[in-house]
């Protein structure tokens, strides 16, 4: 079996593409709105989820192994790593905005289907779907606040 190690370190690779692919002076010079989230809120929600969706997966995997919410599992660490890379690496808000999409749809379809696994794993996702869509409107509308750029 996997260890709840394992999936700390498959977090922690993912929370690495936050780290490398940071905002910079370009993120500085965007337009946001005005609901933007403070800078200290990033490094302190991300950490607090990150690790709930470590124990979510680990607690899953620990019920069922391989499975349809262990497949939303790795689908959501793979778009969440992603974004960051095309966001603040690539620059590239409109391919960000539809990983934020599937990154959605993933960490949804993670508590849809953990529910009848683990009512705690799917619990511990929904802080997680409430900050993703947050993060998809914020990219959604520095998106249109800055779509000259």
């Amino acid at each position: 079996m996997i260890s709840a190690i394992a999936f700390i370190l498959i977090v922690v690779a993912t929370a690495s593409s936050g780290a490398i692919f940071k905002p910079g002076p370009w993120y500085e010079t965007l337009r946001k709105p005005a609901w933007t989230p403070p800078k200290w809120a990033f490094p302190v929600v991300w950490t607090i989820l990150y690790m709930m969706i470590a124990y979510a997966g680990w607690i899953v995997w620990q019920q069922v192994g391989w499975s349809a919410a262990m497949l939303a599992w790795g689908v959501q660490i793979l778009a969440n790593a992603a974004w960051s890379w095309l966001f603040f690496g690539r620059r590239r808000m409109d391919l960000a905005l539809a990983d934020i999409g599937v990154l959605w749809l993933s960490v949804a379809a993670f508590i849809v289907l953990a529910w009848p696994i683990s009512t705690l794993a799917a619990l511990l996702f929904l802080p997680y779907l409430v900050w993703v869509s947050t993060a998809g409107a914020l990219n959604y509308s520095v998106l249109r606040l800055n779509s000259a750029r």
